[in-house]
């Protein structure tokens, strides 16, 4: 058995460092979000991916793939956004057990209404401390990670779990 490959001290640093922006950011921007619109950062989400759709309609698993989410989650979700009158369920004529999720004018409002304050928010959070080569190095370590992410097989083996102190947040 191969022993596990603990973060050295620059990239543990690195990490949680990561980790606590990341968290932060997502909270911060959550809150003023919904401050300022009443939506939430995952009403967001599901609006954009919907608004991205040149119909505004998507099946469920296209969501689910999209935003990543588990089919409760989103499904809980889509029923209270729904309760909300943000997005409506249409049958899908092609497959009678399958449905779309499709935004309403509602949710079109909501989300032209939130947009400009959260894209300010954003600006404001995260790209207006940074330089453009900054910008360029972020994008081009995200797309480097989402590729890995990709490629990695989900049956690999990560090994033994971390034991206390051992470099891993």
């Amino acid at each position: 058995m191969n022993s596990p490959r603990w973060l050295d001290a620059d990239e543990q640093r690195a990490w949680r460092a990561y980790l606590r922006m990341q968290g932060r950011l997502t909270a911060r921007l959550n809150r003023e979000l919904q401050a300022g619109s009443a939506l939430s950062l995952a009403d967001y989400e599901v609006l954009v991916h919907l608004t991205d759709n040149a119909d505004g309609r998507l099946r469920p698993f296209e969501l689910e793939r999209g935003l990543q989410w588990e089919q409760s989650r989103l499904s809980h979700h889509l029923t209270r956004m729904q309760r909300r009158g943000l997005v409506r369920r249409e049958e899908c004529e092609e497959d009678g057990r399958g449905a779309f999720v499709v935004i309403s004018e509602e949710g079109r409002r909501a989300i032209a209404a939130a947009a400009p304050g959260h894209v300010a928010t954003v600006r404001r959070l995260f790209f207006d401390g940074l330089t453009p080569e900054q910008v360029a190095a972020l994008e081009r370590l995200a797309t480097d990670v989402l590729a890995r992410l990709d490629d990695d097989s989900p049956g690999d083996d990560p090994g033994p779990g971390p034991g206390p102190g051992d470099g891993l947040s």
